[in-house]
């Protein structure tokens, strides 16, 4: 897989770097110890308080550095990517925070993390510093482990402990409270695929259509693979298994974090999912969904849950510095407003006849889908070859409503056939259409004649659309032969469209439409005034003197 890094080497250092002279503030600092000591800490810490330190290998981010700020971390020790901090990176961290009151470490449960981050602290404690150290094993993947994984609902105890240590509260009283609060939350993992790391060879695991439950945020393999469905039954999948360990009776925080990779729509489908599953009872407040505790680029999402109590929830809503995490919020169902009415006087009209128009309209419609495969065939040159099957869509509609058209008022049938244009056809032709006649049902309804009202359509269609003469568009034909028309009548009209029409070909780029897009020049006439200048001809011959 393809990363941007410059050396593998230094990749941490940099990426640390480039996050504290983003943070935009002076509230952060790093030590300078790089590269065997990466430690981001509050620049404004003056020991009074005790300090929350956590961390380990990179690769997580936002987490550790990004949690680092007032009510959360006071020290964020990172080491290389999924690589737990050395001893010596954590004890600068203890030593550079810590003073009378203590540090409590809080350690995700790796056996690189526990050691190191326990070397530190007995180094520590050697020195006179009080230090507490809270475990958190939080994945309940593996059922039958003797010791679970620490995972994203690590960062229920950096919020908890970091709220507790601003209140001013002793080491004792935040260190228990963190433990209490590491033994309720439960978390598991899904993943459509593994995760890669910069500069290493990499080897995809997973097949086209399977995804793992309850892998490790290093990668690590999960506890079965998984064949890939609709998110609301994988979801189902774990939302049983999670439900399995919480408290029928007690109310819960939902954590829902994104591992890597999975698009905002995705996870906000992730999110309709898990708050319409078993699990929806349950949870009170949600925080995410978003990047929180990542595994890289994995394409895949964590769900973790905390036990609630007044002295939790209050923590878990209390505002931090850190913009990284996401403020806890409570359940709501989607508000729905109702759609407004449209205004007096917009109502449709009921159907009524005149020969005339509807002579005129069923001959426009007849040519248009006469032309599908012309048009399709045109198309194709310059575009994806379905110009002649979108109008002739939409002439059909228009057929199959004709009797229902109000077609004794003339600014009304431009208004119906605008709105059907615009729902039938698709793309971009079906709007620039509906533009046209909806602007054109406008003017005539004020009292202009045809030529004006359909110049005044087309003063709107160019305005929105942004074509003018010369893109090679239908505006080629469409200007000069309604110019034409207002000027002089049909026979001037259908003359101008056809030279537009013609001039098209002989542009050899094309500077709107999709057909702009095309590399190469192009010596055919554009579809779209092809398609004006035949309606202009058919509409002339009809109304020919005999």
């Amino acid at each position: 897989m393809k990363h941007f890094f410059n050396r593998k080497e230094t990749i941490v250092t940099e990426a640390l770097d480039g996050f504290l002279a983003t943070a935009g503030s002076g509230a952060l600092a790093r030590l300078d110890g790089y590269p065997e000591i990466k430690v981001v800490l509050r620049a404004d810490w003056d020991k009074t308080k005790v300090a929350v330190v956590s961390g380990g290998g990179a690769g997580h981010e936002p987490s550790h550095a990004g949690f680092v700020g007032a009510g959360m971390l006071t020290a964020a020790v990172s080491g290389e990517i999924f690589a737990s901090p050395s001893v010596e990176a954590v004890l600068a961290a203890i030593r550079a925070t810590t003073g009378p009151a203590g540090c409590l470490l809080i350690v995700k449960n790796y056996t690189g993390d526990r050691l190191n981050f326990g070397l530190a602290a007995e180094k520590a404690r050697a020195e006179g510093l009080a230090v507490e150290m809270v475990i958190v094993a939080d994945d309940i993947a593996l059922p039958d482990i003797a010791q679970p994984r620490g995972v994203a609902g690590t960062l229920f105890v950096h919020k908890i402990a970091g709220h507790l240590s601003e209140s001013g509260h002793d080491l004792a009283s935040v260190a228990a409270a963190a433990r209490a609060a590491a033994k309720d939350i439960v978390s598991l993992g899904i993943s459509l695929s593994s995760c890669s790391i910069p500069g290493q060879a990499h080897e995809e695991r997973f097949g086209a259509d399977d995804g793992e439950l309850g892998l490790g945020i290093h990668g690590e393999p999960g506890v079965e693979r998984i064949a890939l469905e609709a998110a609301s039954k994988l979801v189902a999948i774990m939302a049983e298994r999670l439900a399995a360990r919480l408290d029928p009776h007690s109310r819960y925080a939902l954590l829902i974090n994104n591992l890597g990779s999975v698009p905002p729509l995705e996870m906000a489908l992730i999110a309709n999912a898990v708050l319409s599953s078993s699990l929806a009872k349950a949870v009170a407040l949600t925080i995410g969904p978003g990047h929180l505790m990542t595994a890289l680029n994995m394409n895949g999402f964590s769900l973790s849950l905390i036990r609630l109590e007044a002295e939790r929830e209050k923590a878990l809503l209390a505002p931090v510095g850190p913009h990284a995490w996401l403020p806890a919020k409570p359940v709501r169902a989607p508000v729905v407003v109702a759609m407004a009415r449209p205004a007096a006087g917009a109502t449709a009209k009921p159907a009524s006849r005149d020969a005339a128009a509807e002579r005129l309209i069923k001959a426009v419609c007849q040519k248009l889908i006469a032309l599908e495969e012309p048009l399709n065939a045109l198309d194709a040159k310059a575009g994806d070859g379905d110009t002649g099957s979108t109008v002739a869509t939409g002439a059909r509609s228009i057929l199959e409503r004709i009797d229902a058209l109000p077609l004794a008022d003339r600014a009304a049938t431009a208004a119906a056939i605008g709105d059907t244009l615009g729902t039938s056809m698709g793309g971009s032709s079906g709007v620039l259409l509906s533009i046209f006649l909806t602007a054109a049902s406008q003017s005539l309804g004020a009292g202009a004649p045809l030529s004006k009202a359909l110049l005044a359509g087309l003063d709107r269609m160019t305005f929105y659309g942004g074509a003018k003469v010369g893109d090679r568009t239908m505006v080629d034909a469409l200007e000069p032969a309604l110019k034409a028309l207002d000027a002089s009548g049909l026979e001037a009209a259908a003359k101008a469209a056809r030279q537009g029409a013609k001039a098209t070909a002989a542009m050899q780029k094309a500077k709107a439409g999709r057909s702009a897009y095309i590399g190469r020049q192009l010596d055919s006439a554009d579809p779209g005034a092809f398609a004006v200048a035949e309606v202009f001809a058919a509409v002339a011959a009809l109304f020919a003197p005999a």
